[in-house]
């Protein structure tokens, strides 16, 4: 049972107090027996019992005032951590909703980037499928590498230094002509994409088939390389060197890589093999050369051009000669005209200071104008 007053580390419960309250009933119940036996002992007693009585009163009624100041205290000290642990709590909340709220920020941030790779990666997806059914159909296959060719050649190439599709001689129709000055001769270019060779050599690879892989492939570019020097190498027509043009990095290198008996047939029967970076580079010289041939060329207006310059020049050093003499001839002027101001003022200074008054006359004009000067 709860102790109902507590004073001094001594703890009183309801019952102990009924208790205490009835052995002081029964107590005064006894002296009030012997009152009638015995006054002056009983009355004794009786005293004592009640002046017991009195002090265990002023002890209850202290013990009574203690626990009501206690219990404040207790209520105000249980207010005020309850009070700390709200704005604690109040606090911590606030503190969760804004990184809660940073946090979903950020998630949809990155949601929307990731919604926006997720496009990119559709849109990539269906290139990359339109890529493979253009690269699947071999006359597709053929106009994508010319259409690239080209584009390389009017890139670089002045509109008068190429001609696509054009028909030669022999009447063979070749995919590029590039015109290269004076009587070099025009270099033939044409598009080849061996392109089941190269899947299936890639395909093949580090298996037993590899071997027969890499002979068909071989044997398709040779096959080209000799179509290219038998249909577009013209002698006194067309340029000495024809050119193959492959539309991808990886197969050029694969040949250069592990195919020289290749490249080697292709420099002997005079057909270069380039790829697309390596053809800009060949465009880059080609202009550089048709550049050159067109200053040769205009040569001769050139110097025309500077000989007219060098006789406007000349006109221009007689002009800038006579303007100094007139320069020279009014700075001249400029000096007479200042001497011939100085005297007249010098003269007009002799007349103002000349004495009217005075008896003698000047009888020299002579000696006035002497004097004056």
């Amino acid at each position: 049972m709860e102790p109902l007053i507590s004073y001094s580390g001594l703890d009183l419960t309801l019952v102990e107090l009924i208790l205490g309250g009835a052995l002081l009933l029964l107590g005064a119940l006894i002296a009030l027996i012997f009152a009638r036996r015995g006054n002056g002992v009983l009355q004794n007693h009786l005293s004592q019992m009640t002046q017991q009585q009195t002090e265990l009163q002023g002890r209850i009624s202290q013990m009574a005032e203690d626990s009501a100041q206690r219990e404040t205290l207790f209520r105000e000290s249980l207010d005020s951590r309850l009070s700390k642990v709200s704005e604690r709590v109040g606090q911590s909340i606030h503190e969760t909703q804004e990184r809660n709220s940073a946090n979903l920020k950020q998630l949809h941030e990155r949601l929307a980037l990731i919604d926006r790779a997720q496009k990119n990666i559709e849109t990539l997806s269906g290139e990359v499928s339109g890529l493979q059914s253009l690269l699947s159909n071999k006359q597709s296959r053929g106009a994508f590498g010319e259409k690239q060719m080209q584009d390389l050649i009017k890139t670089y190439l002045p509109p008068n230094g190429f001609s696509f599709q054009k028909t030669l001689s022999n009447g063979k129709r070749v995919d590029a002509l590039i015109h290269l000055p004076n009587d070099q001769g025009h270099v033939a270019v044409d598009s080849k994409f061996p392109m089941e060779a190269w899947r299936r050599l890639t395909e093949a690879d580090n298996t037993p088939a590899e071997a027969a892989a890499k002979k068909d492939f071989a044997r398709d570019v040779l096959v080209h390389i000799k179509a290219i020097a038998e249909k577009y190498l013209i002698f006194g027509e067309t340029h000495d060197i024809a050119m193959l043009f492959l539309p991808s990095e990886a197969i050029y290198a694969e040949l250069h890589a592990h195919f020289p008996e290749v490249i080697d047939k292709g420099f002997t029967q005079k057909v270069m093999i380039v790829s697309p970076t390596t053809f800009m580079a060949t465009l880059h010289t080609m202009r550089a050369v048709m550049k050159d041939a067109a200053m040769r060329e205009q040569a001769h207006i050139i110097q025309r051009e500077v000989g007219e310059m060098a006789k406007d020049v000349g006109l221009l050093d007689d002009r800038v000669s006579k303007l100094q003499t007139h320069f020279n001839q009014s700075a001249e002027d400029m000096r007479k005209i200042r001497i011939s101001t100085e005297k007249i003022t010098k003269r007009a200074d002799k007349i103002e200071t000349l004495d009217v008054t005075d008896d003698k006359p000047v009888s020299n004009i002579a000696e006035f104008r002497k004097s004056a000067s």
